[in-house]
């Protein structure tokens, strides 16, 4: 990604203000801005054409551009991906989102949440989509279950079958690749590895107790039965995309806006994309190296096919500061940034400590 503070070393500050109202106009009312539009907004007094020459330097440095049949510009993907980082003042949430947030989760902040944790999180997604007047997502895991038993048996040469038993007695299987003339001893070594630390345990749990032992130094195990061992547990860890529980609300509010066949094809391949969760399930993975909210504009790090669209998202956490989902809104690119960070921040934090210890 382009370092956008760069940009603010080529920007005067005439040209920054200038740049700021510019993308503020845009995300509030998601029209061209013209230099006629600025020249009343400014400050100070500016004339078009003086704006104009600025507005021609922005657009070199590929900040802004001209629509087709417009003589106004609107920022690129770039430009608003340096409006967000280096520009935007974002304040606490206010007073109204907060307590609206807190009076759809209080009938359900009981005692006893196990039961509730589906409605809590489509509810969720409702919220964020009735604040935002966009789409509200919800990704996490499906809830895990302790796993009683895990055993290693040999198919033929290159191939074991992976027999994984859970407390409630329902058993899954999985086939793994292995080097050719792995011995039998590995096998067993494994078996009675993972049977030994992970009995009780959830996948995830089981995981991070391997991870630490690993980095501790201390497993006691061949360099052949580690690496089984760790193959194992990622075959669980990358589970398909239908381990994964998606809940998407507002969908129709994404369409609202939409000019143009073009624009329709565009939110129809972000709805395919929604369906079948493609690359979405990526969020996931993405949360367990962030902190707090991250903002995706249009086509970055490729989690849709198409551009046009933002991201705005957050994980949430159960009691042990662990990742177990990530929650926001989906939207045209000129959201109003400053006020759906602290909404999908503020909502993360009251649905980790909902449904959290549940995980």
């Amino acid at each position: 990604m382009t370092d956008n503070y760069a940009y603010l070393d080529q920007m005067n500050k005439r040209s920054r203000d200038i740049f700021k109202h510019l993308v503020e106009s845009f995300l509030k009312d998601g029209a061209p801005v013209g230099s006629r539009t600025l020249s009343r907004a400014l400050p100070n007094s500016l004339s078009p054409a003086s704006i104009r020459n600025v507005m021609s330097d922005l657009e070199q440095l590929g900040l802004i551009a001209s629509p087709h049949t417009s003589a106004g510009r609107i920022p690129t993907q770039n430009g608003l991906r340096m409006f967000v980082d280096a520009m935007l003042e974002v304040s606490h949430i206010k007073q109204e989102d907060q307590q609206y947030i807190e009076q759809q989760m209080a009938h359900r902040a009981g005692a006893d949440h196990k039961q509730n944790v589906d409605d809590i999180l489509g509810e969720t997604s409702s919220l964020l989509s009735g604040l935002s007047h966009c789409a509200g997502i919800v990704l996490t895991q499906k809830q895990s279950r302790p796993v009683q038993h895990i055993q290693f048996m040999r198919l033929d040469s290159v191939k074991v079958l992976l027999i994984l038993v859970y407390q409630d007695n329902e058993v899954e299987n999985r086939i793994l690749q292995v080097p050719a003339g792995l011995p039998a001893s590995a096998l067993e070594q494994a078996n009675n590895y993972l049977n030994a630390h992970v009995a009780g345990l959830t996948i995830a749990e089981a995981e991070r107790v391997i991870a630490k032992d690993m980095e501790a130094a201390k497993l006691s195990l061949d360099s052949l039965t580690s690496e089984l061992v760790a193959s194992g547990m990622a075959t669980w860890s990358s589970d398909d995309v239908d381990d994964r529980n998606l809940i998407v609300r507002g969908r129709s509010n994404l369409i609202d806006d939409v000019s143009g066949l073009e624009n329709l094809d565009l939110i129809k391949r972000l709805f395919d994309d929604l369906e079948t969760k493609k690359e979405l399930v990526n969020l996931l993975d993405l949360a367990d190296n962030a902190e707090g909210v991250r903002i995706f504009i249009g086509a970055e790090n490729n989690l849709f096919s198409m551009s046009g669209s933002s991201l705005v998202v957050s994980p949430f956490h159960d009691e042990e500061k662990n990742v177990i989902g990530v929650l926001g809104v989906i939207g045209p690119t000129r959201l109003n940034y400053g006020r759906i960070i602290p909404v999908v921040d503020y909502t993360a934090k009251m649905v980790g400590q909902l449904i959290g210890k549940n995980y």
